[in-house]
């Protein structure tokens, strides 16, 4: 039986391109298979050959493009990346392509939508530590609502051209979406290394089967049929 493909965005680091094995698991677990997009060229044209993408988290981005100076307390994702993943991005906005953006990645998808980030949590929050270190906290919104886990020290402080569909009691933006795509969700925790059902595991099954859809366009093919 034919599984939908969804790439995988590579993180760089010391020259090394690496991918968590809890995204690779999580995805299978969803009905999927993995393909790693490398930084640079390479990735454009292997996502051409994806039925979906799942933006992977990472370090923080350079936010002067976007026309905020970048935080002294920024821990900056390598430059290359950066450039690759954001112009994944516009590829598989443009081709309709569905995508799933976690951590960094809803990030990346808020500030190509015209969001505004907040750099450093520690500067607006009370306890900005319930955000990281894979702690457990509540999000609250209308589909999505439960426990997640999360590592982060930076979030969207404005949605941007995008729909805030879930936030922590905080007020932190904990989900974006983009109604006018078939699959453009963007999430703040670690669905990969999320318990519950709904917002871990169940996150990633909405990017395969809006995938499994990318594949019956794309070949005519079925695949509760199970076709091959």
């Amino acid at each position: 039986m034919t599984r939908p493909v969804i790439g995988l965005t590579a993180d760089l680091r010391d020259d090394c391109l690496t991918v968590g094995a809890d995204y690779v698991r999580a995805i299978e677990r969803a009905g999927g298979d993995s393909m790693i997009l490398p930084v640079g060229r390479g990735a454009s044209a292997l996502a051409e050959r994806c039925d979906g993408v799942l933006f992977t988290g990472g370090r923080d981005p350079a936010t002067e493009a976007f026309g905020q100076s970048t935080h002294p307390a920024a821990r900056l994702m390598d430059p290359r990346r950066q450039e690759s993943d954001l112009a994944l991005l516009a590829q598989c906005y443009a081709s309709d392509l569905p995508a799933l953006g976690v951590c960094l990645g809803m990030q990346l998808m808020g500030l190509r939508a015209g969001a505004r980030l907040e750099q450093h949590l520690d500067d607006v929050l009370d306890r900005p530590q319930l955000h990281t270190n894979d702690h457990v906290h509540l999000v609250e919104g209308t589909h999505l609502a439960g426990p997640v886990t999360s590592a982060h020290h930076q979030a969207l402080a404005t949605p941007g051209g995008l729909e805030v569909v879930a936030r922590a009691p905080d007020g932190v933006i904990e989900a974006i979406l983009d109604p006018s795509r078939r699959f453009w969700l963007g999430v703040q925790w670690h669905p990969e290394r999320t318990a519950d059902e709904d917002l871990g595991l169940g996150v990633v099954r909405r990017l395969v089967a809006a995938a499994a859809g990318q594949v019956v366009r794309r070949t005519g093919m079925d695949l509760k049929e199970g076709g091959s």
